[in-house]
């Protein structure tokens, strides 16, 4: 009996692991096909249409890809500034970030921060759901690794600009620049900048509380370090 249910448990966490094996590598083939192609679609832009469509069957997505070189070096600077100051020399993960985020997720015994760099957030906003779990951080970390391995920080930062949220229904840099300021992403100005790149840990409360005092001191420090951030050319 023991060795039957030994022999079971063996089987299930052989299925188990070749399962993570076969979807990780379908993610594998995403990331090698995103090297040179754009993505149409990121699992949180589903995630954002279904809920449009649960109150407009018609809805759609504001989205309008453009290339890295027509996205102005203001917002890019921005949105590391106020994202991952450490992009450029990190290798993925910010452990300074990981470790504080860890002290407060101890903290509140439960998960409540991530410290996640950029790569982490296009890996989880590409492939995964807005949920909190050490289940999602640990594929979070296996696709992150992908990202870094295979696209390099230039192409990381063009897709992430193209596909973040940036308010309901609204995702990339060109459809917020010219949602909220009546321009494109190759035009905005060091303070435009600045109060897209802070409205993105929470897009859609900003959208409709950006003259709140905790913002306004989120964008002036933000502006205030732009001019020091290094980014992909």
């Amino acid at each position: 009996m023991i060795k039957i249910l030994k022999r079971g448990l063996l089987r299930a966490a052989g299925l188990l692991f070749a399962l993570f094996l076969l979807y990780n590598l379908w993610i594998f083939a995403h990331v090698l096909w995103y090297v040179d192609h754009d993505p149409r679609m990121t699992s949180f832009m589903e995630r954002g249409l279904q809920q449009l469509r649960e109150k407009d069957p018609h809805a759609r997505l504001q989205q309008q890809w453009v290339p890295y070189d027509r996205i102005c070096t203001n917002l890019k600077a921005a949105v590391v500034t106020s994202e991952d100051a450490r992009f450029m020399s990190h290798h993925g993960f910010d452990w300074d970030g990981i470790q504080y985020a860890l002290q407060k997720n101890l903290k509140k015994d439960k998960l409540v921060a991530g410290g996640s760099t950029i790569s982490q957030q296009l890996a989880k906003n590409l492939f995964l759901s807005p949920d909190r779990s050490f289940l999602r951080k640990g594929e979070e970390a296996v696709i992150t690794v992908m990202l870094e391995a295979v696209l390099g920080k230039r192409r990381i930062l063009e897709i992430y600009l193209n596909v973040i949220q940036w308010g309901q229904g609204i995702y990339g840099a060109e459809a917020a620049a010219r949602r909220y300021f009546h321009t494109s992403a190759a035009n905005l100005s060091v303070a435009q900048s600045a109060t897209l790149a802070a409205m993105i840990p929470d897009p859609e409360w900003y959208q409709n509380h950006r003259y709140g005092r905790g913002y306004r001191r989120r964008v002036a420090n933000v502006r205030d370090y732009i001019h020091d951030t290094l980014v992909p050319r």
